[in-house]
């Protein structure tokens, strides 16, 4: 490693022939971190290679994932944020299709065989999958399976969740944005991983969605059977929050929720590759204000691709 590096990187594993190469963005979360990392040991049905991001890791992350010979890492003495981590741990991704997985998520088993089964029937690679999370608390987010399983490692029910997980009623689902989501390092690449002008990371998540869009991806599924169970918010809630809100509007003069509920129509049933939406005048006219508001709070005009 050297030094001066604002990320460093140690590969130990070979360029074998993994399915899923997984990135997982890690700040001091040491019981989570291990609880998904076991996850994904005991209940893949293929091999994957594993890259932790360790930002910081003062509460024994960085140890304890050097110790793990099975996992790949990168890191940074300072949190440098999610898009940083994951562009950093793209450089040494060996597998063709990349996995966007959170410390605080716990796999189900069949996760990666459902996501895999998925890709084959697609026959391409211009495509966004995301698995099914379940959550403890209803956060309005209508692509969320709402059962509390535990709110931490020390109270997660993990032998009643294996039970159940795959019980709980959900269908295939439309606007595949958030983790855990996989893509073709192809695509990755193409749209140039995760924008660091969200950093430390808010608002990231949509953006690369829109940058798919942009690509003419239209196929954003989410797929029911694989199935993650995530703890929820457990870094994100410790950080200073940026203006990514605006940052979005600013960069795609829409708000967020536009992409979401009228471009990906998050949430609903899938019925196959999107269409680009009839926005109403309505709604453009709100967007354009919302995009006024944006400079204003930002200080300069917005750049990037319009749709008011």
């Amino acid at each position: 490693m050297i030094a001066d590096l604002p990320i460093q990187k140690k590969k130990r594993s070979g360029d074998e022939n993994f399915l899923f190469s997984i990135l997982i963005p890690s700040w001091n979360n040491l019981d989570y971190l291990r609880l998904c990392v076991e996850s994904i040991r005991k209940n893949s049905s293929h091999r994957h290679q594993i890259i932790i991001h360790v930002n910081e890791g003062k509460d024994g992350t960085l140890e304890w994932v050097a110790s793990q010979e099975d996992l790949d890492y990168t890191y940074s003495p300072e949190n440098i944020g999610v898009c940083y981590a994951l562009n950093g741990c793209r450089g040494i991704v060996a597998a063709d299709y990349i996995v966007y997985l959170n410390d605080d998520m716990y796999v189900c088993p069949g996760w990666d065989a459902e996501l895999d089964r998925e890709i084959r029937e697609i026959g391409h690679k211009f495509f966004f999958l995301s698995a099914t999370v379940i959550e403890p608390t209803h956060t309005g987010n209508p692509c969320v399976l709402v059962m509390n399983y535990g709110r931490d490692p020390a109270g997660f029910l993990e032998e009643k969740l294996l039970k159940e997980y795959s019980s709980l009623p959900m269908h295939d689902w439309q606007g595949a944005t958030w983790p855990p989501n996989v893509v073709h390092r192809d695509i990755w690449d193409l749209v140039g991983g995760y924008s660091i002008e969200f950093s430390p990371g808010f608002y990231s998540d949509p953006d690369f969605s829109m940058k798919l869009w942009m690509l003419n991806i239209r196929l954003f599924k989410g797929v029911s059977k694989s199935r993650v169970y995530h703890f929820g918010a457990k870094s994100t809630s410790r950080v200073k929050k940026n203006k990514g809100y605006y940052t979005f509007i600013a960069k795609w003069g829409m708000t967020s929720s536009t992409l979401t509920r009228y471009f990906l129509r998050s949430g609903t049933a899938y019925e196959g590759p999107l269409k680009a939406p009839e926005l109403t005048a309505w709604l453009r006219v709100k967007n354009f204000f919302k995009q006024l508001e944006s400079v204003l709070r930002k200080g300069r005009l917005p750049g990037g691709n319009k749709f008011i």
